[in-house]
């Protein structure tokens, strides 16, 4: 299924799956936050560590089933499965956008 996605986000949700971890530039602001897993990692440098580290821990696939918009805000529900204990979860990812950036990611 292919869900109509803002460009910045597509591109995070290819990272996610395998895509040049360096694309991550092209998608999140110089200041963006990301929670996930109850860590806050601020800025892109933490947030390209953040991405490096987990595909180092686990082997996992993002598909993404839902989207819903509210002006600058997308929730996108997905189910990730691989390599990692409670493997398949779903997940809520919400995105704050500015300038077509993700200026936050709550992963929940």
């Amino acid at each position: 299924m292919h869900l109509s996605l803002p460009e910045s986000i597509e591109t995070y949700f290819a990272v996610s799956n395998g895509a040049e971890i360096a694309r991550l530039s092209g998608c999140f602001s110089a200041d963006a936050i990301v929670i996930d897993e109850g860590h806050t990692h601020r800025g892109l440098q933490a947030i390209t560590s953040w991405q490096h580290d987990a595909r180092q821990k686990f082997s996992y696939f993002v598909e993404l089933l839902h989207v819903e918009r509210d002006n600058q805000r997308v929730t996108v529900l997905t189910r990730v499965a691989g390599e990692f204990p409670g493997s398949p979860v779903q997940l809520n990812h919400v995105f704050q956008l500015a300038d077509n950036r993700i200026r936050s990611l709550e992963i929940r």
